[in-house]
């Protein structure tokens, strides 16, 4: 059976020559990266693009760190930017990570750096991931099915050498995955390769879950989230990011919200260069107007404003009008 052999730069020892690492990789492979955004209690270290493929990483020395809600807020996130989520870590609490395997924590992928960099520099995917009793692969098995029959070897026989029962090699050809050793014995005797890579861009959970975002309070913003709806705009708050809310329409919105001259100075500059990056339209909403229209190309809309708009396509123009006064 085949195995991932990343190669390996220098020893990533801490969270941030780990997360200079990923930056790294993904510039070397033509990413566009969001700049370090310094704004603590964030749930993503970075979001990335390439064409259509847009990535929100977070990086983590201990895996173990990562709370059910950061996972939450991390998915929430990706989907509502139609993005994948991926982790990238060193250790979890009584082990390093192995390179070569896919690890998962609340429905997330968890990649080493060397294993995240031989996946984005070199195209080679995971073959093993890990899961509770231990490592196993994902079997193809229509095409082990396939060989079996076409080799006359029946049910028993292959079971036998591979030591399970036959109902597991049933498993195994409905798409159930093996552990590491077995698929092994199953190649072995088959002379012939059942393995398939792994995708980490394709583990996702349930949209159900990730749609928990939709749930949660939204305190003293309520107000401007129930006028960006009744405009036609589905409003998903956000926990833990430098925006307050994700807009959808037939746009996406980056939607903060003001707050102090100095917060509004900061979140528009954070919610600017993620705009550029996923190529999202991005707004702040502030408690009043002001002269200064925009910051750092993030248009700056008065909450008498959004008031005034009675569709999501008068919010859009402003937003644009005013993206264009910038750039002249």
């Amino acid at each position: 059976m085949p195995t991932t052999r990343p190669k390996t730069r220098a020893v990533t020892a801490n969270r941030e020559q780990l997360i200079a690492r990923v930056r790294a990789d993904l510039a070397e492979c033509g990413f566009f990266v969001t700049e370090p955004h310094n704004l603590r209690s964030v749930s993503f270290d970075a979001i990335a693009r390439k064409g259509d493929q847009l990535l929100v990483l977070k990086m983590l020395s201990n895996i173990d760190s990562l709370s059910h809600s950061d996972a939450d807020d991390l998915r929430a996130l990706a989907a509502t930017l139609d993005a994948s989520a991926i982790v990238v870590g060193l250790h979890s609490s009584t082990a390093e990570l192995e390179d070569g395997i896919l690890y998962s924590r609340f429905g997330l992928p968890i990649l080493t750096a060397a294993s995240f960099e031989a996946l984005m520099v070199e195209g080679l995917p995971p073959l093993v991931y890990a899961a509770p009793g231990g490592l196993y692969v994902r079997v193809d098995g229509e095409t082990l099915r396939s060989v079996r029959e076409t080799k006359s070897i029946s049910l028993g026989t292959l079971a036998e050498a591979a030591g399970v029962s036959r109902k597991a090699i049933q498993m195994y050809e409905a798409g159930m995955g093996a552990m590491v050793e077995i698929a092994a014995r199953i190649e072995e005797f088959l002379d012939e390769p059942i393995v398939v890579p792994l995708n980490p861009f394709e583990f996702t959970s349930e949209m159900a879950d990730v749609m928990k975002a939709l749930e949660r309070a939204e305190g003293a913003n309520k107000e401007i989230f129930d006028m960006l709806r009744e405009i036609g705009y589905l409003v998903l708050p956000t926990r833990r990011c430098p925006f307050d809310a994700v807009a959808r329409e037939e746009e996406l919105l980056l939607t903060g919200i003001g707050g102090d001259e100095k917060l509004v100075e900061r979140k528009a500059r954070v919610v600017g260069d993620l705009s550029r990056v996923t190529e999202k339209k991005s707004v702040i909403i502030v408690q009043e107007g002001s002269k200064v229209k925009a910051i750092e190309g993030t248009p700056l809309v008065s909450k008498d404003e959004l008031r005034r708009a009675d569709r999501s396509e008068d919010l859009m123009e402003l937003i644009v009008r005013r993206q264009k006064k910038v750039r002249r």
